[in-house]
């Protein structure tokens, strides 16, 4: 298949899908809990993901799509071609605020990312990338990234992880804390990851993300020089759920080695 056609129908589709999302603003917001209370979806979640999925299997009716909202594919393995898809990374940013959310897709062939895309729906900013081709803001080359220390870095996390918690030490999170230049959350994976990609944060970590969350994402950082694995040093399984880390290659094992402990 021509990656350059794929990769044109996938940014016509992420674009029409937002233009879709900004129109909703003006509707009725339909809000649902899933596994817990703050893990929300709403009725423009459903309608976004059905709106990929409904172009998708039109037009390329043996791909497969791994779709957070339950209404692609059944999932077992990553052979041919896969397209992971969050329709909104940051529900709850989606209903609070109306920014800081994005759409973040990535589209696998046999287990390997070949494009990945993250679209900041309010900011009007696309990220993409192809496999060996280097990835882009908007059209515009996003620089491999440079080496930077603890002490000058801004780290992405959630402030749960520096709380007592069963997945992590929290007395090295609160040592990287008061190392580093500072923290920051954003409450979008997706967004967290494109900001490490552009040089905004030196490195994002999270111990529960899904496939959906981070494939785009993976593509993308890939191409300019980041790395990519779980908590444990390991590549990650993008048939479950995993922890994450992505960083400038320099700060990766100082992170994991020093500062990030897992339980």
């Amino acid at each position: 298949m021509d990656l350059h056609i794929l990769d044109k129908y996938a940014k016509s589709l992420i674009k029409q899908a937002a233009t879709q999302i900004r129109s909703s603003f003006s509707e009725e917001l339909i809000i649902e809990s899933k596994s817990e209370a703050n893990d929300l979806v709403t009725n423009i979640d459903k309608e976004t993901e059905k709106f990929f999925i409904r172009h998708i299997k039109k037009d390329f009716p043996n791909h497969r799509i791994f779709g957070e909202e339950g209404f692609g594919d059944k999932i077992e393995n990553l052979d041919g071609y896969v397209w992971m898809l969050d329709p909104i990374d940051g529900t709850t940013n989606f209903i609070h605020f109306k920014k800081n959310f994005a759409i973040s897709l990535g589209i696998y062939k046999d287990g390997e990312g070949i494009l990945g895309y993250i679209y900041n729906v309010m900011d009007d900013d696309l990220l993409s990338a192809a496999s060996g081709q280097g990835a882009y803001l908007n059209d515009v080359r996003i620089p491999r990234l440079e080496s930077t220390t603890v002490e000058k870095s801004i780290i992405g996390v959630n402030a749960s992880w520096v709380v007592p918690n069963r997945m992590v030490h929290h007395d090295g999170m609160i040592e990287l804390v008061q190392t580093s230049r500072g923290t920051r959350s954003f409450g979008s994976a997706a967004i967290e990851i494109a900001y490490v990609a552009t040089g905004r944060l030196d490195a994002y970590l999270s111990m529960r993300l899904s496939p959906w969350d981070i494939a785009g994402g993976m593509v993308i950082a890939n191409e300019v020089g980041a790395v990519v694995t779980n908590l444990s040093n390991e590549p990650i399984n993008l048939l479950k759920q995993n922890s994450f880390i992505v960083s400038k290659p320099n700060l990766h094992e100082q992170l994991l080695s020093k500062y990030i402990i897992l339980k």
